[in-house]
């Protein structure tokens, strides 16, 4: 498959989950979710969703859980592909690792 057809469809599902989370879902522990990356497996079959939540983090993870066959289902609609992949939610803590480095890094520039 060409890796231009998986960017692509990255793109789509990120896009299409974004507005899914904000526009149709109920749940007011999705409301502050922000979907950061999609990455999908080389047959589409599988997509891991990489979200970040501003409040709440464990219960924004539970909704989704609980919400997982109706955001695929929306999703399914959105998207023109034959198959909609099944949907992997992981949290991403890239944001608190970044800050993790800085406040690392500042602690060694007072040391000196």
């Amino acid at each position: 498959m060409s890796n231009v057809r998986k960017d692509r469809v990255e793109a789509s599902i990120s896009r299409n989950l974004s507005l899914i989370l904000r526009d149709e879902v109920k749940d007011p522990a999705l409301r502050l979710c922000t979907v950061t990356q999609v990455s999908c497996s080389s047959d589409l079959s599988v997509a891991r969703v990489y979200v970040m939540f501003t409040k709440h983090p464990g219960k924004g993870m539970q909704a989704l859980e609980r919400s997982k066959g109706f955001i695929r289902s929306r999703l399914a609609k959105s998207l023109d592909i034959r198959k909609c992949p099944e949907l992997i939610f992981k949290q991403d803590d890239s944001l608190d690792y970044g800050n993790h480095i800085e406040d690392l890094i500042r602690q060694m520039h007072e040391k000196k």
